[in-house]
Formats: structure tokens, C-alpha cells, sequence
């Protein structure tokens, strides 16, 4: 929410983030009940011209721009090697941890997580499914496909159970300055209805 409204880009949305969190960190409980749960965050960061998906590790983060096809985020680190922006010290701090070795190529999602990133796109999984889906209809996205794969949730895409999707976002945004960009919102505690 900073990002938009104190940026009017995307990339300059990414920097706004990536100062905040450098000064303030990130943290606080992702649950309203007693149990404590935390985790980094991903983003995706798009205006009319550009996106961008953001993925954090404490205060070390990556960032890839997106060039084109689809691109999604769910529940783990996803940028592997296209590596657009980086934390000043983010490969520093992995040779440090003893994560990563200096001489082979930097994968940040295998080095700041345990995700193996040979199997993202094919292991069952809330990424792999919304990957899926999204190829699915590669070229032909509408607001309403998306709505779709929102809603999905034989995938995972909409969770039930303990941990429940609450809401979900699906932004139009034409790169044409005299259209209206859209944006339409979940109106109720389940994307599904």
C-alpha cells in the first residue's frame, strides 16, 4: 500500500518497499488467532508499462523484471536465477552462511530456501498449480479467467481449512493512458462466491 502511493511506477514501487524493509524490517504475526506464524513476503508489481515480482528474506530480497508470458507467486521463493535487482549484500551474506559457494551460478530461491527449483513448475503445489493454470491460458487471460483460477480450489489456488484464502485482486491495467485501469476485489471471506 506505500508502494502505491508513494511510487508512480512499479520499479519505483519495488524501491519504495525494499527501503522500508531495509529500515523497518518485516515481521509481525500473519494470523488473527493465538498462534504465532510469520513468513517473507512476495510481491507482484505492475503498472501499465512493466511488473516486477519482488521475494523477501528478511532483509534480503531479489527482484526479477517481468519480460513477458505469465509469472505467479505463492507460499515460496520463485526467482531463481534471472535476477534483475538485488540487495547490496545479498550474495555476500549467502557466502557467509556458508549457503553458497561464490563459484556457481546464484539461484536465490535454492540458496534462501529449501525449494528445489528443478521441481517448481512439476511438484503438486499452490505455485506449480497456479503456474499451470496460467498456462493453461497463456495469450488469452481475461479478468474473468483469472477470476476463475482465483476461485480454484481443487489447486490449492483458494485454500480451505486452517489456513483460508480471504481474499483475492485482479487488476486491469491497459497500457493504452487513455483507458481506465480496473481493479476488482473479493467482496467476501471466500474468493469462491
Amino acid at each position: 500500500r506505500l508502494g502505491l502511493e508513494r511510487a508512480d511506477t512499479a520499479e519505483k514501487a519495488l524501491t519504495v518497499i525494499v527501503d522500508l524493509l531495509e529500515k523497518y524490517g518485516q515481521g509481525g504475526n500473519c494470523m488473527e488467532s493465538q498462534m504465532v506464524f510469520t513468513y517473507h513476503n512476495s510481491f507482484l508489481i505492475a503498472d501499465r508499462k512493466e511488473a516486477w515480482v519482488l521475494e523477501t528474506s528478511g532483509k534480503y530480497w531479489a527482484a526479477e523484471k517481468v519480460e513477458g508470458g505469465v509469472r505467479n507467486i505463492s507460499n515460496q521463493l520463485s526467482i531463481t536465477t534471472k535476477i534483475d535487482r538485488e540487495h547490496p549484500e545479498l550474495k555476500e551474506y549467502a557466502k557467509s552462511k556458508g549457503w553458497w559457494d561464490g563459484e556457481k551460478e546464484f539461484d536465490f530461491a535454492a540458496t534462501y530456501s529449501y525449494v528445489n527449483t528443478a521441481r517448481m513448475t512439476t511438484s503438486r503445489g499452490r505455485y506449480c498449480e497456479g503456474y499451470k493454470l496460467l498456462n493453461k491460458h497463456k495469450g488469452s487471460i481475461t479478468s474473468e479467467i483469472m477470476m476463475e483460477i482465483l476461485r480454484d480450489k481443487e489447486s490449492g489456488i483458494n485454500m480451505e481449512g486452517g489456513f483460508m484464502t480471504t481474499g483475492s485482486m485482479v487488476s486491469v491495467l491497459p497500457q493504452q493512458p487513455n483507458l481506465p485501469c480496473i481493479h476488482f476485489f473479493t467482496g467476501t471471506p471466500d474468493p469462491a462466491r
